[in-house]
């Protein structure tokens, strides 16, 4: 069994990806603030809505997605009830497993997830990452919770703020450079729908060929990148622009923010 602790867009991205991959929904448990929100969920995948102490009584996991500033309270409120071999997987952006070791039960067992957005379409990239209890077996029960929703990779506890920065908010990045270059499409005479259809495909492709092709993305770019045509045109303007210090500027401010709603937690 289970529970969903905060069924928010994150904790429903997980409880949806459990039953495309085979869990039945009776073996799944959500928790929610409002009523309204709970219903919603038990109408549209079928769950059992419950409170945080049953939840706690009755699921063997626990996966955590509540938003980071209410996790303190949530662990004051279930913390004691919790049994110490009882896994928490947690999806608290910027919470390091310490914070949860500090309100649980000596020897829990605590797993660190960051996933993001794409899971609505099995896409997700998610980072998993061992706590001071957690072992192997641990972690691959985090994976196989994880696995349907896209990709799953493992990574040193000290690696997830650069994880949170670089893929949790990276989908963020994607959609504001299509946005971009679908206004710039309209600025160079497309219509807006062509204009969308022709990014969004490109980037698919793109991204297709980033993944399987094996290649280092600077030999893929190079082979658009024709002497003294468009493209290395194009490619000047942004580097003119400071496009690759910005976008390194951006993760690092990411990545301190993460650090920052740790320090504000602790």
């Amino acid at each position: 069994m289970i529970a969903v602790i905060g069924a928010g867009k994150i904790g429903e991205l997980v409880v949806s990806g459990l039953l495309r991959a085979g869990r039945p929904a009776d073996q799944i448990l959500v928790t929610a603030r409002r009523p309204e929100r709970g219903k919603e969920l038990a109408d549209r995948y079928g769950v059992r809505v419950v409170d945080n102490s049953t939840a706690v009584a009755e699921a063997d996991i626990l996966a955590v997605a509540v938003k980071p500033q209410d996790a303190g309270t949530l662990l004051d409120e279930v913390g004691p009830q919790v049994p110490a071999g009882k896994l928490i997987v947690s999806l608290c952006a910027g919470l390091p497993t310490s914070f949860f070791a500090a309100r649980l039960p000596e020897g829990t067992p605590v797993v660190r997830v960051m996933t993001n957005t794409p899971a609505l379409v099995d896409q997700a990239m998610t980072a998993i990452s061992a706590g001071p209890h957690a072992t192997g077996e641990h972690l691959a029960i985090a994976e196989e919770m994880f696995q349907p929703l896209g990709s799953t990779i493992r990574v040193p506890e000290s690696q997830q703020d650069a994880v949170t920065a670089l893929s949790g908010s990276g989908p963020a990045y994607f959609y504001l450079l299509v946005e971009a270059m679908i206004d710039a499409g309209i600025l160079l005479g497309l219509p807006r729908q062509v204009a969308h259809d022709l990014i969004v495909q490109t980037a698919i492709g793109s991204a297709v060929m980033l993944r399987d092709s094996g290649e280092h993305p600077v030999k893929l770019r190079e082979a658009v990148t024709s002497p003294a045509g468009t493209t290395i045109s194009a490619i000047r303007e942004l580097e003119n622009h400071g496009v690759r210090a910005a976008l390194l500027a951006a993760l690092e401010a990411a990545r301190d923010r993460a650090r920052e709603i740790a320090a504000q937690s602790a």
